[in-house]
């Protein structure tokens, strides 16, 4: 089984790992689109084409699951995408709310880039699993995932974005970029769980992948 997985660079290499943990013996086609990073500051028409041109090319090279593995894409594009392309399976990133709110959590912050922060699918997990008596904020980061792409001074863009943000008992990181730097991001929460959706993507790549005939060929259930 070929599967793709495609991000804005470096970040859904987090994904990949995860995924590959679970699933060592698949093969894997990755696209990583440092030139478009970040995808977060396009309009949604911008990104669609850069997508779309991904998604042909890991179509043609034969990749019957597409992991998006960057909050972004996903909660702009993947509807859409499903539509062009039915005879594939996509697997998509979201914020990790739903993780991070079941969680039994007070205080929650969401950490994303402003794409992702302005989607419709962010707005919809949080009126969906908000709890009574929970608080959680959504944080844009513009910026925050082209910084850590390119290596850029990292120390002044978070303290710049986090410097005034206290007391939270979870984090979530809805940026696979931010992934890479838990540790720098953890300073500024000592007390706070970080929250990402890497496994819960693995998870399901694997349930899709059980799913699937035994010749390959077959998609038997929904996504």
């Amino acid at each position: 089984m070929k599967i793709g997985i495609f991000d804005s660079g470096k970040g859904g290499t987090t994904i990949y790992r995860a995924i590959k943990k679970i699933l060592p013996s698949e093969e894997y086609l990755y696209v990583a689109d440092s030139k478009n990073c970040p995808y977060g500051e396009k309009t949604d028409e911008e990104l669609m084409k850069i997508v779309t041109k991904i998604v042909d090319d890991l179509k043609e090279w034969g990749a019957e699951i597409i992991v998006i593995a960057c909050n972004t894409a996903t909660t702009r594009c993947i509807e859409r995408l499903r539509k062009m392309y039915p005879e594939l399976l996509f697997v998509g990133t979201e914020p990790a709310i739903k993780q991070a709110a079941r969680s039994n959590h007070n205080r929650i912050l969401v950490m994303a880039t402003p794409g992702t922060i302005e989607s419709e699918r962010t707005k919809s997990l949080l009126a969906e699993n908000k709890k009574n008596g929970q608080t959680i904020k959504l944080l844009a980061c513009p910026g925050l995932a082209d910084t850590i792409e390119n290596g850029l001074d990292l120390d002044k863009k978070l303290d710049e974005l986090l410097s005034k943000e206290k007391e939270y008992d979870a984090v979530v990181l809805g940026c696979t970029h931010y992934s890479l730097i838990k540790d720098e991001i953890q300073k500024f929460f000592p007390n706070a769980e970080l929250v990402d959706g890497c496994e819960g993507v693995a998870r399901q790549v694997e349930k899709l992948i059980k799913k699937i005939e035994p010749n390959g060929s077959k998609y038997n259930g929904g996504r």
